[in-house]
């Protein structure tokens, strides 16, 4: 089957929630529905979420790209949906589909100040902007990654491997952990 690219940028919907684990909440159900139907039908290519706007591109059968591309015209947490780019491709350029969030890409701040564009509004792209936006994604992607610039003070947070809760209930099962171990000693 031949072989297609698309590219589109949206407007999401929901108005964004703060930002839990790394990626807002509406995003991470996005990613992780994303995953799982690309991964059926061996879609790849890279999603940028970035001011309340998203700009995807998708490689693949071109059946595929149509389905999953209708799929998210009728998606409710997409409006303002644009077509940026859908044309025949002879290769993959992309190789896997990686949708890994992080909270802030450089890259992309200076996409836009080196084009005088003071947001991320990927529907008004020319189409060599497109093309240097899906180049910045396909960069992200090979080191498992999408990029976002909405967290301004993301350099000066570290990533947090686990959750607080998770943290401390570590915590407590180490301290029962060390306290049997005591308690064990004392009965030699």
């Amino acid at each position: 089957m031949p072989l297609t690219r698309l590219a589109y940028a949206s407007e999401a919907t929901f108005a964004p929630k703060p930002v839990e684990q790394g990626v807002e909440p509406h995003v991470a159900r996005i990613l992780m529905a994303s995953r799982r139907n690309n991964g059926k039908c061996d879609l790849v290519g890279g999603l940028y979420y970035g001011d309340n706007r998203f700009f995807q591109y998708l490689e693949g059968e071109e059946e595929d790209v149509r389905k999953t591309y209708e799929r998210i015209k009728q998606d409710s947490r997409h409006r303002t949906i644009v077509k940026l780019m859908d044309e025949p491709l002879e290769a993959r350029t992309f190789s896997n589909w990686s949708m890994k969030y992080v909270p802030l890409s450089t890259d992309v701040r200076r996409f836009l100040a080196s084009h005088n564009l003071d947001s991320f509004n990927p529907a008004s792209f020319t189409s060599g902007q497109c093309e240097e936006m899906i180049g910045l994604v396909r960069s992200a992607s090979q080191n498992q990654k999408s990029v976002n610039p909405n967290d301004r003070n993301a350099p000066k947070q570290k990533a947090q491997a686990y959750s607080w809760k998770l943290r401390m209930g570590l915590l407590a099962a180490a301290a029962c952990l060390l306290g049997a171990l005591i308690y064990a000693g004392t009965m030699l």
